[in-house]
């Protein structure tokens, strides 16, 4: 005999999953878009981690912004969702090694998670806050892979499944 889910369950999880890619899609969406007016700004957030060797910062620099936008107008529409929310989570965990990394070695530097970026006065970081937001982040991209299903996507709906599995 194999268990079946509760009808709520069934009905409440496609719209936990819409929840989290409008969620996750609009901050990769608004943090890709507030980084591209100064691109400045965005080369200096990249080289205050002194991560990368100069030659990659400006690529990473420019490139990340379109890379966050694509990534998170996919979650929006619905389209490709797990590969979206996988390279979403592959995104948060490359931010979350390099705040980890800059906290760890006393950098005093704004993340440029959102535009800006560059080295702060110490009262100036927020990297407690930071962590957490994107490993609560990484939280929803995790479960959003593993259950891509959701209402309102343009890429297949809950609904279609439900009704090929039900015939």
């Amino acid at each position: 005999m194999e268990w079946e889910r509760p009808t709520g369950v069934r009905t409440i999880v496609p719209w936990l999953a819409t929840a989290a890619r409008l969620l996750l899609g609009g901050v990769f969406v608004v943090a890709g878009a507030l980084k591209l007016p100064d691109p400045a700004a965005a080369v200096r957030a990249v080289r205050a981690y002194r991560l990368l060797p100069e030659s990659l910062v400006a690529p990473v620099a420019f490139g990340l912004p379109m890379l966050e936008i694509a990534v998170g107008l996919a979650l929006l529409a619905g389209v490709f969702v797990r590969t979206a929310a996988l390279a979403s989570a592959v995104l948060l965990v490359v931010f979350l090694v390099g705040v980890g990394s800059a906290w760890a070695r006393g950098l005093q530097i704004d993340c440029g998670c959102f535009g800006g970026g560059g080295t702060v006065a110490a009262t100036d970081t927020a990297y407690p806050t930071e962590v957490l937001r994107d490993a609560a982040m990484l939280v929803v991209a995790l479960a959003l892979a593993r259950r891509p299903r959701s209402r309102l996507a343009l890429g297949g709906s809950f609904h279609e499944e439900e009704l090929s599995r039900a015939r």
